[in-house]
């Protein structure tokens, strides 16, 4: 009978040992997932790591567990009208389009084919902010802003060229942005996908302009984040990192840089593409994570946002744009130009009448216009707190 309970014990042991072993080399299998391929040193002091292109974290989506990664768009929209002059000063469009991006990290490298760049956490960071809002939801909250929108039934895309400038921002808590928003839903069921430039030093750690996406289903409430910091965003170039230094930035009556987004439906593919210009495919967000957006856009939004946490009961001074008021026009004022939206037959084209909105024109304010050149266009701005902006 000893030798009886004997084995059984020794039975329960051997299952014991393969038990932990299951669950050390599920351990080790998780950790090498986050093993970077390669990592690149930028200037600016971040480190830019290159991770096997299935192991990031939008495929923890429980939508996206099974997802075959699509690299490129099964089409471009077809594009409209812009025309040509001097008004920015500007090369032409069609070169302006075949310009990269420029990310101070890619100065050290770029990652290998079959990876992607993901800037490496400094500090802790949660996927969820409370932040987050957008224009025509604004009117209770310590978000301002100046944009331009349009809204109509079907919009399969939008895009801009963005002036990159690094405005100043107070608070912690505080930021300021240039971005495009594409939006389809209302109320708790409001649907964005976003793109553009920010600085957030509570959130990126310092006040660099950095590159951002941002996607919601809910109006902001529990669904969406920042870049890759929660899952949903697929991430496919190797060659351009997202929450990253974009450098150079604009002077004051000095050089001017920008950067060209856009987003736009593959309805073939069921996913909303992000790129930089004609060529750089950034990534896409994958239909299936919206309700409205899955099918289109109604509402598309270019401009300028900022968080006014209002300390000592005065407005802030953090600026939006360059800092200046959108009249003092070319290098002074920050701008978008050649705005456009893609319509129902995939065709980029004009907007049409855009409405120019400016919650606190004393603070921060918009002048539209229209040119051969830069075809709809607008300059936006200001510095926050002045003697008309206490």
């Amino acid at each position: 009978m000893k030798l009886f309970y004997f084995f059984i014990l020794l039975s329960l042991m051997n299952l014991c040992d393969a038990s932990s072993k299951k669950i050390q080399v599920r351990k080790t299998l998780s950790s090498s997932k986050k093993i970077p391929v390669k990592s690149i040193k930028s200037p600016d002091g971040d480190i830019i790591d290159c991770i096997n292109i299935y192991h990031q974290p939008a495929f923890n989506h429980p939508l996206l567990k099974n997802h075959t990664i699509l690299m490129r768009p099964s089409f471009q929209p077809r594009k409209g009208p812009i025309g040509g002059g001097e008004l920015f000063q500007s090369n032409a469009h069609g070169q302006e389009d075949k310009k990269p991006i420029a990310q101070l990290w890619q100065l050290g490298g770029r990652c290998p084919e079959g990876t992607i760049p993901i800037r490496r956490n400094q500090k802790a960071r949660y996927a969820k902010k409370k932040h987050r809002n957008f224009p025509q939801l604004a009117g209770f909250s310590n978000h301002e802003y100046a944009y331009a929108s349009v809204q109509s039934n079907k919009y399969l895309g939008a895009k801009a060229t963005i002036n990159l400038w690094q405005p100043q921002v107070q608070g912690s808590g505080e930021f300021s942005l240039a971005q495009i928003w594409v939006v389809a839903g209302d109320n708790s069921g409001l649907n964005t996908v976003e793109a553009g430039w920010m600085v957030y030093p509570s959130h990126f750690g310092d006040s660099n302009t950095r590159l951002f996406t941002y996607w919601t289903r809910d109006r902001y409430q529990s669904t969406g984040c920042y870049n890759l910091d929660c899952p949903g965003f697929v991430h496919t170039s190797n060659s351009i990192a997202l929450d990253v230094a974009l450098s150079p930035v604009s002077t004051y009556h000095g050089a001017q840089h920008e950067i060209i987004l856009q987003i736009f439906k593959d309805p073939k593919q069921n996913v909303w593409w992000l790129q930089h210009g004609n060529d750089d495919v950034i990534g896409y967000w994958p239909a299936s994570l919206f309700t409205d957006l899955a099918d289109s856009a109604s509402l598309i939004e270019w401009g300028g946002e900022i968080i006014n946490d209002a300390q000592d009961g005065q407005h802030t001074t953090t600026q939006m744009g360059s800092g200046h008021f959108a009249e003092e026009g070319y290098k002074g004022a920050s701008y978008f130009k050649n705005l456009q939206v893609v319509d129902q037959s995939n065709t980029l084209v004009p907007p049409g009448d855009i409405k120019p909105v400016a919650r606190k024109p004393d603070c921060y304010n918009i002048v539209p216009g229209k040119s051969d050149d830069a075809g709809d266009y607008f300059y936006f701005g200001g510095p926050g707190r002045n003697p008309k902006c206490p």
